[in-house]
């Protein structure tokens, strides 16, 4: 049996005192995977076939497309033609377990493949020798053909019922993603109609602006404003449409929320809650 020598860590103790220390042993050597091995070199196989497809129809398009713009232009546009189908074909890979959302690029990189495949193609007639046209544009098609064997070989299989199950939890992600500029949406909106109410609050207390009329009490409020209910907003809340405002002291924060809740907040609590926006880690 091969054996191969690792460490293990032992109970070991002076004077005393217990440590884990590393000591050598030899362990059984588990057999050769002879499958993962197969499967890389098929995969190192697959890269340098993709490799030379690339190359080849990199030149070949390039010199086709030369004939009519300059040879740096050509040859970048060239090498759009095998990069499209190869990115359809990684997006398809990328969907492996989601058959609904694998269709589409599939289908895309067919496309793209043909269209690489025609220019190939064209290039050889061109240039009088369509066979080596023909010839050519089948390597890309070797190249991708490679390619999805060898992807379809690590895709594993799902029954439908496992597949409806990933959905789901797919879409629940994507739900608490789409959740995300939601909440940062609202927050500025609310941040803003917030300021706008208390800017025309300080304008009425100030009375440079819609001052009382002479038969109401100085101290009714205006049937115009529309002053916030005490105790429509938390504490935390109110802090932070204070900081989306603009504000950054602690003691006018205190004096906002104080006017937003109705209530005068503990000033550790708002200097709390201000520390954490200022690090960034608030919610």
């Amino acid at each position: 049996m091969k054996t191969r020598q690792t460490t293990q860590l032992v109970p070991h103790t002076v004077d005393g005192k217990t440590r884990l220390i590393p000591v050598p042993v030899d362990t059984p050597a588990p057999p050769r995977d002879w499958d993962a091995l197969v499967l890389n070199g098929v995969t190192a196989i697959a890269a340098v076939v993709l490799t030379a497809s690339v190359v080849w129809s990199t030149a070949s398009i390039g010199d086709l497309l030369a004939h009519a713009v300059v040879k740096p232009a050509a040859y970048g546009a060239a090498v759009v033609f095998d990069l499209a189908w190869i990115a359809c074909m990684a997006v398809e890979w990328l969907a492996r377990y989601d058959e609904d959302r694998a269709v589409l690029p599939r289908r895309a990189g067919h496309v793209m493949l043909v269209l690489a495949m025609l220019a190939v193609a064209a290039h050889g007639k061109v240039a009088g020798y369509w066979e080596i046209g023909l010839i050519g544009a089948a390597v890309s098609a070797l190249a991708k053909g490679l390619w999805t064997v060898v992807l379809r070989h690590q895709t594993p299989p799902l029954d439908a019922r496992t597949r409806a199950w990933i959905q789901g939890e797919l879409a629940d992600a994507g739900a608490s993603l789409a959740l995300i500029p939601v909440r940062r949406q609202l927050q500025r909106a609310q941040a803003q109609v917030a300021a706008e109410r208390a800017a025309i609050e300080s304008r009425t207390d100030s009375g440079s602006a819609d001052p009382d009329r002479p038969d109401e009490a100085a101290d009714d409020p205006d049937a115009d404003v529309l002053a916030i209910r005490p105790g429509a907003v938390t504490t935390k809340d109110a802090v932070r449409i204070a900081w989306d405002t603009g504000v950054r002291d602690d003691d006018a924060a205190a004096r906002y929320v104080a006017k937003v809740t109705g209530k005068a907040p503990s000033p550790d609590t708002v200097a709390r809650y201000m520390r954490l926006l200022r690090n960034g880690v608030a919610s």
